[in-house]
């Protein structure tokens, strides 16, 4: 189950395209108890007609309590997110599924793991998955293995530097000009007042959305020293502008917020296009991760 702020994806498979046997989409809304009730009753349904279910993986928005030995382990905790905070997660799973393995991590973290084992990730273990659609999150994958620690990290609010003559607020509710207060698609919508998908490849936003990305990706490159930074979500198709474009802009930017600080190959001209890359799996990547969570249970 891939659970965002806005949709529920559910499938049954082994891992991306055919693999994915049989799938569900579901409105998030804003009573929890309803809407996994609605998941693991389709589940329940899909597992009978197709046979034995070995394991299920839970990529969800977060915050997450991701600490096994918390009380609250598995719940979401402090999300904005209308109806969800301090939602168990796991409960309606264990009920119905008792002593099948479950496996929970952030949605960004479950996308990472799905570029690592299938897409753009294959063959690294270091790598940062970033998505920008409603919101900015981000996965790290070092040695291998996600990031976790206090928490897990919180990537979308990273504190961002004012652009000479801008003087947008930013739109984040909790921190205002945060890199999801820049870049995520209601920021953008704030911004210029319509959605990103609706605006033209010169509308001015463009360039200051991607010189924030810029400075964010700098950010990454310079704390996590990742070998690659893949960006999904619905933003990186940038409307009338096109993802191609939105890409290259994102890289110049980053390389000039760097200013050849760190050096390596894959940060000048043409291994910048193998450094900062959208998802082999596309609008799956988080999907096929609580795939392969499942699988690594």
């Amino acid at each position: 189950m891939e659970l965002g702020g806005t949709k529920v994806i559910a499938a049954i498979g082994t891992g991306p395209g055919r693999g994915i046997l049989a799938r569900e989409r579901f409105p998030t809304g804003d009573d929890p108890s309803r809407t996994l009730a609605s998941v693991v009753e389709w589940l329940r349904a899909q597992s009978a007609a197709m046979g034995i279910m070995r394991a299920i993986g839970v990529a969800s928005f977060g915050p997450l309590d991701l600490d096994p030995s918390s009380s609250t382990h598995g719940f979401i905790t402090t999300t904005p997110k209308r109806g969800w905070a301090r939602t168990d997660l796991l409960a309606p799973f264990r009920r119905a599924f008792p002593g099948l393995p479950i496996a929970l991590d952030t949605d960004v973290n479950g996308a990472a793991l799905g570029e690592g084992r299938w897409g753009a990730g294959q063959g690294l273990d270091d790598f940062v998955y970033i998505t920008v659609g409603t919101g900015i999150g981000g996965g790290a994958i070092v040695r291998g293995k996600p990031v976790h620690g206090l928490v897990h990290p919180e990537m979308g609010h990273i504190p961002m530097p004012r652009a000479a003559g801008d003087d947008f607020a930013g739109a984040c509710a909790i921190h205002g000009r945060c890199w999801e207060g820049l870049c995520a698609g209601p920021a953008i919508a704030a911004r210029a007042g319509r959605p990103a998908e609706e605006l033209a490849a010169d509308d001015p936003a463009w360039d200051a959305v991607t010189e924030s990305m810029g400075h964010a990706l700098a950010t990454l490159t310079l704390v996590l020293s990742p070998r690659r930074i893949i960006i999904g979500g619905s933003v990186r198709k940038a409307g009338q502008l096109g993802e191609d474009a939105f890409f290259e802009r994102c890289r110049s930017h980053l390389k000039r917020t760097l200013a050849s600080y760190v050096d390596s190959p894959a940060l000048r001209d043409e291994g910048l296009r193998s450094f900062v890359v959208p998802p082999v799996l596309g609008d799956d990547a988080g999907l096929c991760g609580a795939m392969a969570m499942a699988q690594n249970s």
